[in-house]
C-alpha cells in the first residue's frame, strides 16, 4: 500500500501546486522520486511529530494542502494533543496517513501496533477516518481526503498487501460502502487491511454452503448509514472485521450509530483484536492467528454464529 500511495501522491501533486509532503523521518528512498520532481514540496521532519503536525496546521493555514505520513503509531499517539488542537479544533484540511495500521509492524513489538487509532482519531469532532483494504483504496483515499475540506485520517498498511479491487475505483470513499459480492444469509462489512482475508472467507463459507454479501467499509468516519439502514431493515446478521481493538473501531461505531436510531443490535457481530496489549514480538500472521483473525478463523465464526440462530436450542 504505501508504493501505491507514493505514487499516487506523486501523480496528485502535479495537478495540485498546494500539495506538500511532510514526512516523519521515514520512506525517504520511497520518496526520490517525489523530491526530484517538486523538491520545495517535501520536508523531512525528522522523529518530531507533534512538531510536523503544528508544521501542517500552519500550511493549511497558508492554503496549503498539507500530508503527513509515517508510522501509525508514532503518528496518533505521540502528537495526539497537536492533531486534537492544532487541526482538529480549527478544521483544517491536513491529511494524517498513518503507514503500518494494525498488525503490519508486529515485527517490532507493542510500541509499533496500531490497534486504538482508529478509536482515538474518531473522536475528535469533525475528523474523517478512511481505513484502506488495498492498494486501489490507498489511491482512492488519498484523493478523496485531498478533496475534502475537513482534516482526514487516512490509515493503511505498509506492503505486499494482496490486491482485492480488480480495477480503479471512481467512486468516493468516504461514507460509501463498496459491495464485493452478494449474499443471502448474512453480511460482512470488511475495513482495512483484513480485507483480502474476508474475501477468503467468504470462499470458504462458499464451499460449505453459506452464503454471505461482502462489503469493503474503508469510511468510518462517516459511515455509509444508506447501507446500514438497509442491512439492518434486511434482519440478517451483521458481521464487521477489522483489525483493530474490537472497542472503537468501526463496529463500536456501528453499534453507536443503530443504538441513536433505536435499532436492534443484536444483530451485529464485531470481530477485531482482543481489548489487551499483545507481548509476543511476532509476525503479523502469528498475530493475526493469534488473535483469531485468519480467513479460517472468520469463517468458522460466521459459520458457528449463523448455525447458533439457526438451532437456538
Amino acid at each position: 500500500m504505501r508504493n501505491a500511495f507514493a505514487q499516487e501522491i506523486e501523480k496528485l501533486a502535479q495537478d495540485d501546486p498546494r500539495i506538500i509532503l511532510l514526512s516523519g523521518d521515514i520512506g525517504n528512498r520511497l520518496f526520490d522520486s517525489f523530491k526530484e520532481r517538486f523538491p520545495e514540496r517535501f520536508i523531512n521532519c525528522g522523529v518530531a511529530e507533534a512538531n510536523m503536525v503544528g508544521m501542517a496546521a500552519g500550511l493549511a493555514m497558508a492554503g496549503m494542502r498539507p500530508v503527513i505520513y509515517t508510522i501509525a503509531s508514532f503518528l496518533i499517539y505521540r502528537p495526539y494533543e497537536q492533531l486534537r488542537l492544532d487541526v482538529g479544533y480549527h478544521g483544517l484540511p491536513v491529511c494524517i496517513v498513518g503507514v503500518g495500521g494494525g498488525l503490519s509492524y508486529a515485527s517490532n513489538g507493542a510500541t509499533h501496533h496500531a490497534l486504538e487509532d482508529i478509536a482515538v482519531m474518531r473522536a475528535i469532532p469533525g475528523m474523517q477516518v478512511l481505513n484502506a483494504g488495498d492498494a486501489w483504496e490507498v489511491r482512492a483515499g488519498l484523493a478523496d481526503a485531498l478533496r475534502s475540506e475537513k482534516p482526514c485520517y487516512l490509515r493503511i498498511g505498509k506492503k505486499r498487501e494482496p490486491l482485492v479491487h480488480t480495477e480503479a475505483i471512481s467512486q468516493p470513499l468516504l461514507g460509501r460502502c463498496i459491495s464485493l459480492g452478494d449474499g443471502k444469509q448474512a453480511a460482512l462489512l470488511a475495513s482495512g487491511n483484513l480485507l483480502p482475508h474476508a474475501a477468503e472467507a467468504r470462499q470458504l463459507l462458499s464451499a460449505r454452503g453459506t452464503s454471505i454479501s461482502l462489503f469493503s467499509s474503508p469510511s468510518v468516519h462517516p459511515l455509509d448509514t444508506e447501507l446500514l439502514e438497509t442491512l439492518f431493515e434486511s434482519g440478517q446478521p451483521i458481521f464487521i472485521l477489522e483489525e483493530h481493538n474490537r472497542n472503537g473501531g468501526l463496529g463500536t461505531a456501528t453499534l453507536e450509530w443503530a443504538n441513536d436510531q433505536g435499532l436492534d443490535t443484536r444483530q451485529l457481530i464485531r470481530i477485531g483484536t482482543p481489548n489487551t496489549f499483545i507481548h509476543r514480538t511476532t509476525t503479523q500472521q502469528d498475530s493475526r492467528e493469534t488473535c483469531g483473525l485468519t480467513a479460517q478463523d472468520i469463517a468458522d465464526k460466521i459459520h458457528s454464529r449463523l448455525r447458533q440462530e439457526a438451532n437456538p436450542t
